[in-house]
């Protein structure tokens, strides 16, 4: 019996634009089972869904109550280890740009342009004036131009893994890193654990690399018809695009909607 959805938003239960379509909205409503957003985006991105339950955000670091619309749980970076890990990765990827993101704002130098007008950001003169202004790090974020995510995730990983954890979420050149230890599957199986329920009931959706501990870790993992060919290639199961409501379309044969 499935309990708990877990889903990806971007590329997997949203459509291009960010648009929580009617089918899908209606679908997640009518489904006997606790539905889970997990995701690289912070709160603030995803309270405006108007969706309720729980949001597991910046790929794990972040637990939100959507109804409540309140951070339950954070985990940071400490600032030793931020600035450990900049210089490091300054010195195995030309011409990276850094941010932070504070869990309420990015904050970044000016080398840093990974961002498109929909992900607003505050750049600042330099890298060490983000830190002074950062209150927290609950993700640092690395941009290289022109840059093949995988392949930077390779290099990244490489230099500064056994500090972090590194992953993206397909944009160009944009890397997502963690605090140690912390990664989507990591955080919804202490959230499952705590409402009884074990990762056999758990359905989990998603396309990029950042999803595959999820997909790995929940009983049933669907990979989106859009998805990165890793995730293809890690699950048995595949749903339609997210440009055809593919999340609803399984979840509707799944409970007889």
């Amino acid at each position: 019996m499935t309990r708990l959805i877990a889903t990806d938003l971007d590329g997997t239960l949203l459509r291009p634009g960010g648009v929580l379509s009617e089918r899908t909205r209606a679908t997640l409503d009518a489904v006997d089972a606790d539905v889970v957003v997990v995701t690289a985006r912070p709160p603030r991105f995803v309270q405006d869904l108007e969706l309720t339950g729980t949001a597991i955000c910046s790929n794990g670091a972040m637990v939100y109550d959507l109804t409540a619309r309140e951070v339950t749980h954070a985990r940071t970076l400490p600032f030793d280890v931020v600035r450990k890990v900049c210089e490091a990765l300054a010195e195995v990827i030309p011409n990276v740009g850094m941010a932070v993101e504070t869990g309420l704002e990015v904050l970044s130098e000016p080398a840093f342009r990974g961002f498109g007008p929909n992900n607003p950001h505050r750049t600042l003169e330099l890298l060490d004036h983000v830190f002074d202004e950062a209150h927290q790090v609950v993700q640092l974020l690395a941009w290289a131009p022109d840059a093949e995510s995988d392949h930077l995730m390779e290099i990244a990983s490489e230099a500064v893994g056994q500090h972090v954890t590194v992953t993206h979420s397909g944009g160009l050149g944009l890397l997502e890193i963690s605090p140690p230890g912390v990664s989507k599957a990591a955080t919804l199986e202490t959230l499952c654990r705590a409402r009884g329920i074990g990762q056999e009931q758990v359905i989990a959706f998603g396309d990029m690399p950042n999803d595959l501990s999820v997909l790995g870790w929940a009983g049933t993992a669907y990979a989106m018809g859009n998805a990165h060919p890793l995730v293809k290639q890690a699950c048995a199961n595949h749903a339609p695009p997210n440009t055809e409501d593919g999340v609803a379309q399984v979840l509707e044969r799944l409970f007889g909607l």
